[in-house]
C-alpha cells in the first residue's frame, strides 16, 4: 500500500470523537478514506455524521499527525496495515468494529493463518501455567497460531509454549508499539517477532491504561477461531475475551480447575454455561470445521495396497487404512454414534480416531451430525 492512502486511514484515527464504526461508515459511503477527506463539507454533513466531525474531516484534521506517525512507525520497524490492505486479517474484517489501522512487528502473513487464543489470569497456579504451556505447545506443533496478550501469567505461558512447539504466535498489545508491556517480557517479545508477530491498534506513545485492554481483547478473539480460558477469576479480563468471542461467533473453551480456587471460577463458569471442556489439544481441534481440521491434522498413512475408487465391499475394505477401518466398523448407517462411544469402542488413541473420522468424513463415507455424532453414509 502506498504512503498516501495510509496517511488518510491514520488521519481518521486522529479525529477526536470519530469512533471506529462511524469511520468505517464514512469510508463505505465515500468509497475510501482518501475520498472522505476529498469530499466537500456539504457532502460530509449530508452523510449523517455529527457536524463537528464533518468539519474536522473537511479541514484535513489528523493528516499532519498521520505523516509524523508514519515516519515514527518506520523508525520503530513497525509495518502499518490499513483496513483495505490485502494483508489485513480476514477474520478481523468480520468484526463490527475492526481497527482502521494495525501496527505490526514481525510477519503480517501469520495474522491470516488459522489461530487459537489462549488467555487467563496474570497470577496463575502452577497447574494453570503448566496446562497453558502444554496446550499452546501441542496446538502450535499442529500448525495452529497461538494468540494471546503478552501479559504476565497465562498469556506468557501460552506464547512460550507455542515457541517451544516450533510454531507461530501473535501477541496483541494494549498499548503503543514503541514499548513492550510488561517490560519483563522484552526478550519474549523479540522471540515472538522472529516467530510470528506483535500487533496493536493503538498509536505510538499510547500507554498501557486500563481502558485499553478490553478494547485489545476484541482483537485477540477476533483473530482466532476460538478462545481457551485457562484460569480467571470472576471479573477477569479473560472472561471479557470469552464474551467477545461469543459475540463474534467464535468457539469458547474452558480448562476445568479446582472448584475451591478463585482463579478457577472463570473457566468453570464458562463450562457450566456450555463452553467446551478442554484437557488436551484434541478437544480444541475437533470443534473446528472439517476443512480446518483437514489442514491441521496430518493425514493417516494409508495401508499398502490401497485401492482407488472402491466399488465392492472387499475393495472398499482394502481402500481403508487399519485406523479408518477400525473406526468405520463401529459406525452404523441406521443410528448415530457419539464420539465418546467411538473412543470407548476402538483400541486407538483419541487423536488417531479423530484423524480417521476426519478422513472418512472428507471422503464422503461418513457424516458428522450435531453434537459430535457420526453415522455411515454407506
Amino acid at each position: 500500500m502506498s504512503g498516501e492512502p495510509m496517511q488518510y486511514w491514520l488521519g481518521l484515527t486522529r479525529i477526536e470523537g470519530l469512533g471506529v464504526r462511524t469511520a468505517h461508515a464514512l469510508v463505505e459511503h465515500f468509497g475510501s478514506a482518501q475520498a472522505a477527506y476529498m469530499a466537500s463539507l456539504t457532502e460530509l454533513e449530508a452523510c449523517g455524521i455529527p457536524a463537528h466531525i464533518a468539519q474536522a474531516v473537511f479541514a484535513q484534521t489528523g493528516l499532519k499527525e498521520a505523516e509524523k506517525e508514519m515516519a515514527a512507525a518506520a523508525k520503530a520497524q513497525c509495518q502499518l496495515l490499513a483496513y483495505d490492505s490485502p494483508d489485513y486479517p480476514p477474520l478481523l474484517r468480520q468484526l463490527p468494529d475492526p481497527p482502521l489501522v494495525l501496527y505490526v512487528r514481525g510477519d503480517v502473513h501469520v495474522l491470516s493463518q488459522h489461530a487459537l487464543a489462549i488467555v487467563g489470569t496474570r497470577r496463575p497456579s502452577a497447574y494453570g501455567s503448566q496446562v497453558a504451556h502444554r496446550l499452546a505447545r501441542d496446538l502450535a506443533e499442529r500448525q495452529l497460531v497461538i494468540v494471546s496478550g503478552l501479559a504476565r501469567g497465562i498469556d506468557s505461558c501460552a506464547h512460550r509454549g507455542a515457541l517451544e512447539g516450533k510454531g507461530k504466535t501473535v501477541a496483541v498489545q494494549g498499548r503503543g508499539m514503541d514499548a513492550i508491556y510488561p517490560s519483563e517480557n522484552r526478550k519474549l517479545a523479540e522471540k515472538i517477532v522472529e516467530n510470528g508477530a506483535i500487533i496493536s491498534e493503538f498509536p505510538l506513545g499510547t500507554g498501557p491504561t486500563p481502558e485499553n485492554f478490553p478494547i485489545r481483547n476484541r482483537i485477540i478473539s477476533g483473530l482466532s477461531l476460538g478462545v481457551v480460558v485457562v484460569e480467571g477469576a470472576e471479573y477477569s479480563g479473560s472472561l471479557i475475551t470469552a464474551r467477545l468471542a461469543l459475540e463474534q461467533n467464535r468457539e469458547v473453551f474452558g480448562v476445568p480447575g479446582n472448584i475451591t480456587a478463585a482463579q478457577s471460577f472463570g473457566p468453570n463458569q464458562l463450562i457450566k454455561q456450555g463452553a467446551k471442556l478442554v484437557d488436551q489439544w484434541v478437544d480444541v481441534i475437533e470443534e473446528f470445521p472439517a476443512e480446518v481440521r483437514k489442514q491441521l491434522l496430518p493425514p493417516v498413512e494409508a495401508s499398502e495396497g490401497k485401492s482407488e475408487a472402491p466399488e465392492t465391499g472387499t475393495l472398499f475394505e482394502q481402500s481403508l487404512s487399519p485406523e479408518q477401518k477400525a473406526v468405520f466398523n463401529v459406525l452404523r448407517a441406521d443410528e448415530a454414534t457419539f464420539v465418546d462411544s467411538i473412543f470407548g469402542s476402538v483400541a486407538l488413541p483419541p487423536p488417531q480416531i479423530l484423524q480417521a473420522l476426519l478422513e472418512l468424513e472428507m471422503t464422503g463415507l461418513i457424516r458428522q451430525l450435531p453434537g459430535k455424532n457420526f453415522i455411515r453414509k454407506l
